[in-house]
């Protein structure tokens, strides 16, 4: 019990070191490539610092459990020789198959979320938010953040390009776990900042502030659109980019949101009459 709370209360201090530099990195850009004034004082701070520590723990480790026991799983399924063929492929194409397969499984699962009222119900928690700050990429309900993460990571086991039973022989899942962990969690900051920068025609290779505030756009004749991670060219091929010269003018969702965090965790498991 000793070893686990101490555990835990080092994957705070790590992540509330993280926090810091997070914060010194964005609270100037915002400042003074402020898009939209939050007002004087920000909606909901408390609650989201809480959803940054909570989802940085809880889903970690939920994923990292079903995340072993499927790529088992699929290792049992896919022949021998599929596994040692892709273990022969450079580093370089490894890594290039990850990143796009995780994409692709991600975005068809991030459309499906806003089309299935039950997957709506826990991914309209990051939707809520009426103000988008490099904050409000922490709120979200933890089992959508728990979904969102096996959506990419299904079918990247599935092919047998991630086998993680034994990281510690494999050198590659610990760069990409660490690539993963440093680099996305930062471009997830970014994309979600209150900046009003624009990137010209790197804005069709990645995703940058504009391309995901459309996301969260709640105008009626461009919802649902640009649901990558990282790829627009996904959301060009799908028939779901939409990004013009200007950023949206409203955030959030048509239904009511409970401000308390209580509400918003047990909302979408036991809807209230």
């Amino acid at each position: 019990m000793g070893q686990h709370t101490a555990s835990m209360l080092n994957q705070v201090v790590h992540l509330a070191i993280w926090l810091a530099i997070l914060g010194a990195v964005f609270v100037p850009l915002e400042r003074y490539f402020t898009l939209r004034a939050a007002g004087q004082r920000r909606e909901g701070l408390l609650r989201d610092l809480f959803y940054y520590f909570l989802n940085n723990i809880l889903p970690n480790a939920v994923v990292a459990f079903g995340g072993a026991l499927i790529a088992v799983g699929f290792a049992r399924l896919l022949p021998s020789a599929w596994h040692d063929f892709v273990m022969r492929w450079p580093m370089g194409l490894r890594a290039l198959g990850v990143f796009v397969i995780g994409e692709i499984g991600y975005y068809w699962g991030h459309r499906w979320m806003h089309v299935s009222p039950l997957l709506w119900r826990f991914h309209a928690v990051h939707h809520a938010a009426e103000h988008i700050d490099w904050l409000a990429n922490t709120r979200a309900h933890p089992i959508d953040m728990i979904l969102s993460r096996m959506f990419a990571l299904v079918p990247v086991y599935a092919l047998g390009l991630l086998q993680p039973t034994i990281p510690s022989r494999d050198l590659f899942v610990n760069l990409v776990l660490i690539f993963t962990q440093v680099i996305g969690i930062v471009w997830s900051f970014f994309i979600h900042a209150n900046v009003r920068w624009r990137f010209g025609w790197f804005e069709t290779v990645l995703s940058t502030p504009a391309f995901h505030h459309w996301h969260h756009s709640n105008d009626r004749a461009y919802r649902d659109r640009n649901f990558a991670s990282t790829l627009p060219i996904l959301d060009r091929l799908f028939g779901t980019l939409h990004l013009p010269h200007q950023f949206p003018e409203v955030y959030g969702i048509d239904t009511p949101m409970s401000h308390s965090l209580g509400g918003q965790l047990l909302d979408p498991i036991v809807p209230r009459s």
